[in-house]
Protein backbone atom coordinates (compact mmCIF):
# COMPACT_ATOMS: atom_id res chain seq x y z
CA UNK A 1 0.00 0.00 0.00
CA UNK A 2 1.81 2.96 1.18
CA UNK A 3 5.44 2.57 -0.12
CA UNK A 4 4.17 1.49 -3.88
CA UNK A 5 2.00 4.98 -3.22
CA UNK A 6 5.17 6.97 -2.12
CA UNK A 7 6.85 5.39 -5.27
CA UNK A 8 3.65 6.34 -7.44
CA UNK A 9 4.27 10.09 -6.49
CA UNK A 10 8.15 9.97 -7.26
CA UNK A 11 7.16 9.26 -11.10
CA UNK A 12 4.88 11.69 -11.65
CA UNK A 13 7.42 14.49 -10.67
CA UNK A 14 8.73 16.21 -13.48
CA UNK A 15 12.15 18.06 -14.38
CA UNK A 16 11.90 21.70 -14.87
CA UNK A 17 13.64 23.22 -18.37
CA UNK A 18 14.85 26.72 -17.65
CA UNK A 19 15.56 29.00 -20.33
CA UNK A 20 16.90 32.95 -19.77
CA UNK A 21 17.62 35.85 -21.98
CA UNK A 22 18.25 39.02 -21.36
CA UNK A 23 18.88 42.61 -22.80
CA UNK A 24 22.07 42.09 -21.52
CA UNK A 25 23.06 38.98 -23.58
CA UNK A 26 22.29 40.68 -26.65
CA UNK A 27 25.19 40.82 -28.04
CA UNK A 28 26.52 36.97 -27.60
CA UNK A 29 23.88 36.60 -30.22
CA UNK A 30 22.36 33.59 -31.45
CA UNK A 31 24.26 31.01 -29.48
CA UNK A 32 22.27 31.77 -26.43
CA UNK A 33 18.82 32.44 -27.70
CA UNK A 34 16.10 30.83 -25.82
CA UNK A 35 15.40 29.07 -28.48
CA UNK A 36 18.87 27.14 -28.62
CA UNK A 37 18.51 26.92 -25.24
CA UNK A 38 15.49 24.71 -25.64
CA UNK A 39 17.26 22.66 -28.31
CA UNK A 40 19.96 22.30 -26.14
CA UNK A 41 18.15 21.69 -23.14
CA UNK A 42 15.92 19.05 -24.74
CA UNK A 43 18.54 17.07 -26.37
CA UNK A 44 19.70 16.49 -23.36
CA UNK A 45 16.65 14.93 -21.30
CA UNK A 46 16.44 12.56 -24.48
CA UNK A 47 20.42 11.73 -24.12
CA UNK A 48 19.55 10.90 -20.52
CA UNK A 49 15.94 9.41 -21.05
CA UNK A 50 14.32 12.40 -19.60
CA UNK A 51 10.35 12.13 -20.75
CA UNK A 52 8.35 13.99 -18.40
CA UNK A 53 9.67 17.25 -18.42
CA UNK A 54 8.57 21.07 -18.90
CA UNK A 55 9.92 24.19 -20.42
CA UNK A 56 9.66 27.26 -17.96
CA UNK A 57 11.54 30.67 -19.71
CA UNK A 58 11.88 34.13 -18.93
CA UNK A 59 12.62 36.09 -22.09
CA UNK A 60 14.16 39.51 -21.64
CA UNK A 61 14.77 39.23 -17.99
CA UNK A 62 18.04 40.60 -16.14
CA UNK A 63 19.65 37.47 -14.32
CA UNK A 64 20.49 40.17 -11.27
CA UNK A 65 17.01 39.06 -9.76
CA UNK A 66 14.53 36.44 -9.60
CA UNK A 67 11.52 38.34 -9.73
CA UNK A 68 10.96 37.00 -13.20
CA UNK A 69 7.75 35.03 -14.70
CA UNK A 70 8.97 31.69 -15.48
CA UNK A 71 11.20 31.20 -12.38
CA UNK A 72 8.14 32.27 -10.35
CA UNK A 73 5.95 29.75 -11.88
CA UNK A 74 8.41 26.85 -11.50
CA UNK A 75 9.66 28.19 -7.79
CA UNK A 76 5.77 27.53 -7.04
CA UNK A 77 5.35 24.32 -8.63
CA UNK A 78 8.60 22.62 -6.80
CA UNK A 79 7.09 24.28 -3.49
CA UNK A 80 4.02 21.94 -4.72
CA UNK A 81 6.42 18.72 -5.73
CA UNK A 82 5.65 18.91 -8.77
CA UNK A 83 9.46 19.11 -9.75
CA UNK A 84 12.73 16.78 -8.56
CA UNK A 85 15.41 18.08 -11.15
CA UNK A 86 16.03 21.47 -12.48
CA UNK A 87 18.02 21.25 -15.79
CA UNK A 88 19.55 25.13 -17.34
CA UNK A 89 22.05 25.61 -20.39
CA UNK A 90 24.70 26.77 -17.29
CA UNK A 91 24.66 28.36 -13.54
CA UNK A 92 24.72 32.26 -15.46
CA UNK A 93 21.33 31.57 -17.27
CA UNK A 94 19.78 30.65 -14.09
CA UNK A 95 21.30 33.30 -12.74
CA UNK A 96 23.59 36.02 -11.79
CA UNK A 97 24.00 37.09 -8.44
CA UNK A 98 26.00 34.23 -7.02
CA UNK A 99 24.88 34.69 -3.39
CA UNK A 100 21.38 33.99 -4.74
CA UNK A 101 21.96 31.29 -6.96
CA UNK A 102 23.92 29.66 -4.53
CA UNK A 103 21.30 30.32 -1.74
CA UNK A 104 18.50 28.24 -4.10
CA UNK A 105 20.46 25.20 -5.06
CA UNK A 106 21.16 24.85 -1.26
CA UNK A 107 17.61 24.80 -1.33
CA UNK A 108 16.48 22.84 -4.20
CA UNK A 109 18.81 20.07 -2.06
CA UNK A 110 17.03 20.79 0.94
CA UNK A 111 13.59 19.81 -1.22
CA UNK A 112 15.30 17.13 -3.04
CA UNK A 113 15.47 18.55 -5.65
CA UNK A 114 18.76 18.08 -8.39
CA UNK A 115 20.23 20.80 -10.10
CA UNK A 116 22.24 20.66 -13.38
CA UNK A 117 23.92 23.02 -14.96
CA UNK A 118 24.78 21.35 -18.70
CA UNK A 119 27.27 23.65 -20.21
CA UNK A 120 29.22 23.63 -16.40
CA UNK A 121 29.09 20.31 -15.99
CA UNK A 122 27.47 20.80 -12.23
CA UNK A 123 25.08 18.32 -10.77
CA UNK A 124 24.16 18.53 -7.66
CA UNK A 125 23.19 14.88 -7.12
CA UNK A 126 27.32 14.41 -7.38
CA UNK A 127 28.29 14.35 -3.69
CA UNK A 128 31.93 15.72 -4.26
CA UNK A 129 31.79 19.75 -3.68
CA UNK A 130 32.36 21.03 -6.65
CA UNK A 131 34.55 24.23 -6.35
CA UNK A 132 34.20 25.75 -9.25
CA UNK A 133 30.23 25.84 -8.44
CA UNK A 134 30.86 29.42 -6.31
CA UNK A 135 33.85 30.60 -9.01
CA UNK A 136 31.22 30.46 -11.48
CA UNK A 137 28.97 32.20 -9.63
CA UNK A 138 31.59 34.94 -8.27
CA UNK A 139 32.64 35.19 -12.72
CA UNK A 140 29.12 35.41 -14.07
CA UNK A 141 28.09 38.11 -11.37
CA UNK A 142 31.85 40.04 -12.43
CA UNK A 143 30.68 39.83 -15.77
CA UNK A 144 27.85 41.59 -15.03
CA UNK A 145 29.33 44.51 -13.44
CA UNK A 146 31.65 44.67 -16.55
CA UNK A 147 28.67 44.90 -19.05
CA UNK A 148 26.79 48.24 -17.42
Amino acid sequence: GWERSKMNDKQQKKTALYCRLSVDDGRLGESISIESQKILLVQYCKDHAIKNYEIYDDDGFSGTNFDRPGFGRMYEDIQRGLIDTVIVKDQSRFGRSYIQVGMYVEQFKDMGVRFIAVDDCYDSSQTDYDMMFPMRNVINEYYLSLSK
